[in-house]
């Protein structure tokens, strides 16, 4: 039996909306998701005045969050364990790379760097995701992605201000660049992985993959793994060292890898990873407000060109899914 041309219509008109509204509400979620992520700087900079390691922030971070996860993730698996079957490989390099290298990079910038300034190198990732799509599946970004990425890569370089005043640590960017490839990891895990999985299962097992492996990094003294119970400072007043981790675990870790991997899944790797560039935005609004680190004309200028990237590939996107 042959269907109506209205019969078609009708069936167009239902699932538009539909594809439209999860579109929108996965961009909600992204920036959520920015937000909380660009909270991670400023309470990691809290424990490195208090005397933390990066190793010992990351790891400390992970495996709090790992802890906080793992009621509702158990909850949330029920009846569907096979799905660990299915899906060990994604966790286990979610969690090695997406997480642990990915943060530990980026905390070892942080280091050297200004909060802004890290992680607009460990937002290369969106770049890296457009040529690994690029040589990989032979998948040719439109002329509209090559016009974002190249906005976003001028955002980049302007809030690096290589010519201007500002004191870049070259080692400082070598981890910037080693967080934007565990970052890469991170986007395609969490858009590929079997979409039965809980996010909150693949977040929860990916923290507890994560603080194993910075774990063995300290017992091995590969890096130091140093803990104190000092102060740091936020808004010029001082603040104690489990204040700073307690956000870093529930706001920056939690909250948002949790949304990140919803983001993901709702978006896909590309959009998620270019609307998560405005992380670096809210990072360095937070870093303002709460360590007095404000970025100069150009680097701000920068983080304008790095929303019009991402504003021109979220474009570019609802058009291929309207052509779709």
């Amino acid at each position: 039996m042959s269907q109506s041309p209205d019969s078609v219509d009708s069936s167009a008109l239902s699932t538009k909306p539909q594809r439209v509204s999860n579109s929108a509400a996965g961009v909600w979620i992204a920036l959520a998701s920015s937000a909380a992520f660009g909270l991670s700087g400023t309470f990691a900079r809290g424990l490195f005045e208090a005397g933390w390691s990066p190793v010992a922030a990351v790891t400390a971070r992970m495996a709090g969050a790992a802890l906080v996860l793992t009621i509702p993730a158990l909850l949330a698996m029920r009846g569907r364990w096979t799905l660990l079957r299915t899906n060990w490989l994604s966790i286990l390099l979610f969690g090695l790379f997406g997480v642990g290298a990915c943060q530990l990079c980026y905390f070892l910038a942080v280091q050297r760097l200004d909060v802004g300034v890290a992680l607009l190198l460990e937002y290369l990732a969106p770049v890296l995701i457009v040529l690994v799509l690029w040589i990989r599946h032979k998948k040719r970004p439109s002329v509209a992605t090559i016009l974002g990425t190249l906005l976003a890569l001028g955002g980049l370089v302007a809030v690096l201000d290589l010519t201007g005043a500002s004191d870049i640590d070259p080692i400082g960017v070598l981890w910037g660049l080693g967080a934007a490839v565990g970052l890469t990891v991170y986007f395609f895990i969490s858009a590929k992985a079997d979409g039965a999985l809980p996010p909150i299962m693949l977040s929860a097992g990916g923290m507890a993959i994560g603080a194993l492996a910075m774990l063995v990094v300290g017992a091995l003294g590969i890096l130091p793994m140093e803990f104190s119970t000092g102060s740091g400072s936020f808004a010029g007043h001082e603040t104690p060292w489990w204040a700073a981790l307690i956000g870093l675990i529930l706001i920056a870790t939690v909250f948002s890898y949790t949304t990140g991997v919803m983001a993901a899944r709702a978006l896909g790797s590309k959009v998620a990873s270019f609307i998560s560039l405005t992380e670096v935005l809210f990072a360095v609004l937070w870093a303002w407000l709460l360590l007095g680190e404000l970025p100069g004309t150009v680097q701000l200028l920068g983080g304008l060109l790095i929303v019009g990237g991402v504003v021109l590939v979220r474009i570019d996107e609802l058009r291929s899914t309207r052509i779709k």
